[in-house]
């Protein structure tokens, strides 16, 4: 096995008026992203042409004993023990996190989106279009937890 280590910096931050980690009721909150002082206004030149965006976060509040490989999706017994990489915990090896937003505004070095669900000061590594190509081409499956999981988070 290779060790290799892998060193991103944030190209943005997060704001919004979530401070603390809530797992539910994400919909109704806007959020700006703001680039970094580093990062050229450019960067979202013609970015308002898309309608949905892929944005990279980091777990910035994870602390590393919280990192688990396996478990019940927030906590919950009724739920099955599930494998971390079968289930989108924050507590994650690489305290990485991914998630699909509506693009509502850009202003010069900020955009305004819909369903991000990070808290403020949230470090963002990348951000990317959302293609109808990269998109799935059938219907998603996904187990019934899941959905039960998901019923009040937007």
């Amino acid at each position: 096995m290779i060790l290799m280590e892998i060193i991103c910096k944030p190209i943005a931050f997060v704001r919004n008026s979530r401070a603390e980690v809530v797992d539910d009721n994400w919909g109704e909150i806007i959020s700006q992203i703001e680039l970094s002082g580093d990062m050229p206004s450019e960067a979202f030149d013609n970015i308002s042409g898309f309608s949905h965006l892929e944005v990279i976060y980091y777990f910035h509040k994870v602390q590393a004993w919280d990192i688990i490989f396996s478990g019940r999706p927030r906590g919950n017994t009724n739920y099955p023990v599930m494998g971390i990489l079968a289930q989108r915990k924050k507590e994650r090896p690489n305290k990485i996190g991914l998630c699909t937003v509506e693009l509502i505004e850009h202003k010069d070095r900020i955009i305004f989106v819909k369903k991000l669900d990070a808290i403020d000061g949230t470090p963002v590594l990348d951000i990317k279009p959302v293609f109808k190509e990269f998109r799935p081409a059938g219907s998603i499956r996904q187990p019934g937890w899941a959905t039960d999981l998901m019923k009040n988070y937007w």
